[in-house]
Parts: C-alpha cells; sequence; structure tokens
C-alpha cells in the first residue's frame, strides 16, 4: 500500500477545514496561544518504512498523549501489581472529574484519565527519577533526544488546580505514597513534553510490534502487557469519546489536549495526527477526522 499517498490524501482534504470550528485548550495559557491553522500526519510500519505530510515535523505538547508512556513504564517494573492502585474501566466522565473519584474511594477509574495518571507519576517515583525515566524512553524509543517545555510545565503548574485538588483527594485515601507536590511536578512536566508525529509515531512503534523496540530488537514490554495497553487505549483513550473512536475509526488510541492522536494498527503500524483545535470531548477536530479517513481510505482496522 502506498501510505504516503494515502497521507497526502487525507492532508489534502482536510487542510480546508482548518480554522472552521474547534478550540484550543484555552485552560491552559501556553496552549491557549497555539494556532489552530495547523495539521500533521506522520506513520511508522513495522518493517520501518516511514510516510508524513503536512506540519508533521513540528514540534507540539504531547499533554495526555505522555500517559501512555508513563504507565508503560510503570507496568514493565510493577507488573499487575500496579492495578491495585488503579482501574482498567472506562470512565464514562470528563478527564478530570472529581465525582467519580470521590464515589470511588480514591482509586482512579483507569491510567488514561488525570487521576489515573498523576497516580502512575506516584508509581514511577518511588522507582526512581521519573521525569528522567519518561524523557529518556521517549528519546530512546523515536531515536532522538526529546525535551520538557519549561512554559508550558509552568503553565500546566500554575493553572492545575483541579489536578492538585485530585492529587490531595487521592492522597487523602492513601492512593500516593509521595507528597503531592513532588506527584505533580512529574506530571506536569510528563505532559509539557514537545514532540512532533513523525516522533510519535516512531515511538509508538512497540506498541505495534508486540512490544519489541522500533528501532532493534530489545523487548520494551512484554507482549501480553502490550495487548492490554492497547486495549486500554481502545476503551480509554481518547476521555468519554472512546466508544465514539471505536466505533468510527476501530484503532486504539490516544489523545491529548495538545491536539494529537496517536494510533496503533497491531502488527501493521504507528501513526500520529495533530491539529490544535479540539472537539467538545477534548480531542482534535480535524485529528479525529483524519483518522476515520485514513480508517476508510486504507481498510486498516482491529476489528
Amino acid at each position: 500500500m502506498d501510505f504516503q499517498a494515502v497521507l497526502n490524501d487525507i492532508t489534502t482534504e482536510v487542510t480546508p477545514l482548518l480554522g472552521a470550528g474547534g478550540q484550543v485548550a484555552s485552560y491552559i495559557p501556553a496552549l491557549a496561544r497555539v494556532s489552530p491553522l495547523q495539521f500533521g500526519i506522520a506513520l511508522r510500519t513495522c518493517d520501518g518504512q516511514e510516510a508524513s505530510a503536512g506540519d508533521s515535523a513540528k514540534p507540539f505538547s504531547i499533554q495526555s498523549m505522555s500517559k501512555v508512556f508513563s504507565l508503560t513504564l510503570a507496568v514493565r517494573s510493577l507488573g499487575d501489581t500496579l492495578w491495585e492502585r488503579m482501574g482498567r474501566e472506562p470512565s464514562g466522565s470528563p478527564f478530570n472529574s472529581l465525582v467519580q473519584l470521590e464515589t470511588e474511594r480514591g482509586i482512579p477509574r483507569n491510567p488514561f484519565i488525570n487521576a489515573g495518571a498523576i497516580a502512575v507519576a506516584d508509581r514511577l517515583l518511588t522507582l526512581g527519577d521519573a521525569k528522567s525515566d519518561i524523557l529518556a524512553l521517549l528519546s530512546s524509543l523515536c531515536g532522538e533526544t526529546v525535551a520538557i517545555d519549561p512554559e508550558v510545565a509552568q503553565s500546566e503548574a500554575d493553572t492545575g488546580f483541579r489536578n492538585a485538588a485530585l492529587a490531595n483527594f487521592m492522597k487523602g485515601f492513601g492512593t500516593l505514597d509521595n507528597p503531592v507536590d513532588k506527584v505533580l511536578d512529574v506530571y506536569f512536566n510528563q505532559c509539557a513534553i514537545r514532540m512532533s508525529c513523525v516522533q510519535l509515531a516512531r515511538a509508538a512503534g512497540y506498541l505495534c510490534r508486540d512490544g519489541v523496540h522500533p528501532y532493534g530488537g530489545a523487548q520494551v514490554i512484554s507482549e501480553a502487557q502490550v495487548r492490554r495497553i492497547n486495549a486500554l487505549m481502545l476503551t480509554c483513550g481518547t476521555y468519554d469519546a472512546a466508544g465514539e473512536f471505536a466505533f468510527r475509526i476501530g484503532l486504539p488510541c490516544k489523545s491529548g489536549v495538545g491536539g494529537g492522536i496517536v494510533a496503533v494498527v497491531p502488527d501493521t503500524l504507528s501513526l500520529c495526527v495533530w491539529s490544535p483545535a479540539l472537539d467538545k470531548t477534548g480531542n482534535s477536530q480535524l485529528g479525529k477526522m483524519a483518522l476515520e479517513l485514513f480508517a476508510t481510505k486504507t481498510g486498516l482496522s482491529i476489528f
């Protein structure tokens, strides 16, 4: 299949719609200044072929897409004991819901909502230098050095009142072991990592290769652990729109409010799309459209 032609066609169809709807994540000041008039898409196949189009080389704030990689580190070191601190079910609620967390006595519904990712950050702190470990993993996976955007990290910290409430609430129930400020520092900084579509498509390569590193034979995590992460991406990876993504796209996806979405076709390829304007569920409006076009044009789906 000529994937470059597919991505070119998608970009041609999507680009005229830039600016026609959606809003950037204005509740984070550093993201509010990002132009919505941008679109990029890139993929990497299991055998190393790459294709990209649009603004695919431009770095952006990966935000909640980072949760896939922090979860990878946690399951690699902790295995099934990680699930003593969080569940594996779709939330059906906004990603920063306090109500659900109170009802369930400080145990996050899954690792991809904010409370769950904060709990994962706590586990990584217990294991070592969490921020450095996440950066090292991402740099290794994409074959380039990636970094944290300090302006975005500070903006997250200055305005992250709901995340602080979630963390303090979990601390009160004993879900977190480490000091709240240290846990939030990890979480805010991982969300502020900057990467491009090309880098993220490469980095997610282990998810379509049964856990094998995109650039070698080393096992990043086990085949069974990859299946579980992909399952969580399908059911929980796009906030409370996961059912719609499964229905329309049929691929495991993980989105972020920076406008990026990473998708996985097991045993075939990993894909990343980016456009900053978000729909009402916090997912990239044109990114979702592009992924649906990709599934339609290629016939690729897990179903």
